[in-house]
């Protein structure tokens, strides 16, 4: 089965999680896919090939380098895909040659992928890209780093001259609601150091992403018929509406990049009697960021000033921190990787993560893991797309990297 195969047929797998759910994995549908990776890993030959009660699946290449000492090296992919755009029923389009002009995804609904809009685009002429009907996202975060990954152990399973020492195989649930490492045993993984492959762009290395933190603003009104409400209404949907103004405005995702943080509002609903508004808080910088929780709660407390004690309650949760601190002991990892991307003519980018992947939690856990770029573009959406070419030349990359850990590692 080529990548492109391989690929195609997980993408065809509903795996969505899901922000409400009170368990791991958050949707049931996630273990449909789990089950189909280690059945093609027990086809591939790896060893110890297990999935966890939470859904998480392992495996095992032995090192075939002797009495040679190398560190054991994971790579860690996720099941699940965003909550934020439809994931059933994907039904991918193949444009071969891609020429350069605007992509018709959708001609009934008018939706299209316009280079203009879509820059990236202009990158991938004359390949082959995987593309949506506009209508539900793709999956290719991160069905396309599983693809890489399966290729990479089918790769060494069939090329026992490629020296390597312990390979450990993971693919986690849940990392798109931040609960992919929660009940990740790393101490059965066996790794020593890994790698995500949860990236966008081919040749992208991050091992920065944003402190990130769940902030819920919930607002406790007084319903009075409006006939005779004068003093007397208090009005939680415009207390909400209030709430949100009082946050920088130039301070959003959609005003945002680099390693600029902001406020994310990406859920709101009220009635003159309750309203809530839920959050995310994002900032590369520690101290920017305890600042940003600090604020939100300060609004709250001027709200209950002008409102009322109690009227409004803030409640902010860290769901996880930058994994650079627990990173810069460890730039081999990141030299590595930038030999392994140079190998096969692509050049390295140190990106830093507008987000946060499993990497980060994994790090601070104590499994050092940098994140790699799959050859994926527009993740959560309809408009997300993938190139073959780069998805083949990130597998020969891990194939790659995997060679020179051995190389640069062995004692």
């Amino acid at each position: 089965m080529t990548l492109k195969e391989r690929f195609l047929n997980y993408v065809s797998y509903d795996t969505q999680s899901s922000m409400d759910s009170g368990t791991i994995p958050s949707t049931e549908k996630q273990w449909a896919l789990a089950h189909l990776l280690e059945k093609e890993l027990k086809e591939f030959g790896a060893f110890n090939v297990r999935v966890s009660e939470y859904c998480h699946v392992m495996a095992e290449l032995p090192s075939n380098m002797g009495d040679r000492k190398v560190p054991a090296l994971g790579f860690i992919a996720h099941l699940d895909t965003s909550p934020d755009a439809p994931g059933a029923n994907v039904k991918p389009s193949i444009i071969e040659a891609y020429d350069g002009s605007v992509i018709v995804l959708n001609k009934e609904k008018n939706i299209v992928l316009d280079p203009k809009e879509f820059g990236s685009l202009k990158t991938h002429v004359g390949e082959t890209l995987i593309v949506t009907d506009g209508t539900t996202l793709l999956g290719s975060d991160d069905k396309a780093g599983i693809a890489e990954i399966m290729t990479l152990v089918e790769y060494l399973q069939t090329h026992p001259e490629i020296p390597h020492g312990k390979i450990c195989i993971g693919f986690t649930p849940d990392e798109e609601v931040g609960k992919g490492p929660e009940k990740f045993n790393i101490a059965d993984f066996g790794a020593d150091f890994a790698y995500t492959i949860d990236g966008e762009k081919l040749g992208d290395i991050e091992f920065e992403n944003f402190n990130g933190a769940n902030a819920g603003v919930f607002i406790q009104g007084k319903s009075i018929h409006p006939g005779w409400a004068k003093n007397k209404m208090i009005n939680a949907a415009l207390i909400a509406t209030e709430y949100a103004s009082m946050l920088p405005q130039a301070e959003t995702p959609s005003h945002t990049e680099g390693y600029e943080g902001f406020y994310h509002l990406h859920q709101i609903s009220g009635t003159v009697e309750e309203a809530e508004l839920q959050y995310i808080i994002r900032d590369h910088d520690r101290e920017r960021f305890e600042s940003r929780k600090q604020f939100m709660h300060k609004v709250g407390e001027y709200l209950n000033a002008k409102y009322g004690a109690g009227t409004v309650h803030v409640v902010t949760e860290d769901r996880y921190y930058n994994m650079r601190e627990k990173l810069l002991p460890h730039m081999k990892l990141i030299e590595l990787a930038q030999k392994a991307i140079e190998s096969e003519g692509v050049k390295p980018a140190i990106v830093p993560v507008r987000g946060g992947t499993d990497g980060a939690r994994l790090s601070y856990m104590g499994l050092p893991c940098p994140n790699l770029g799959t050859g994926g573009h527009n993740f959560h959406g309809p408009f997300e797309y993938c190139s073959i070419e780069s998805m083949e030349k990130a597998a020969a990359i891990l194939i790659r990297l995997t060679e020179l850990f051995a190389k640069e590692m062995a004692e």
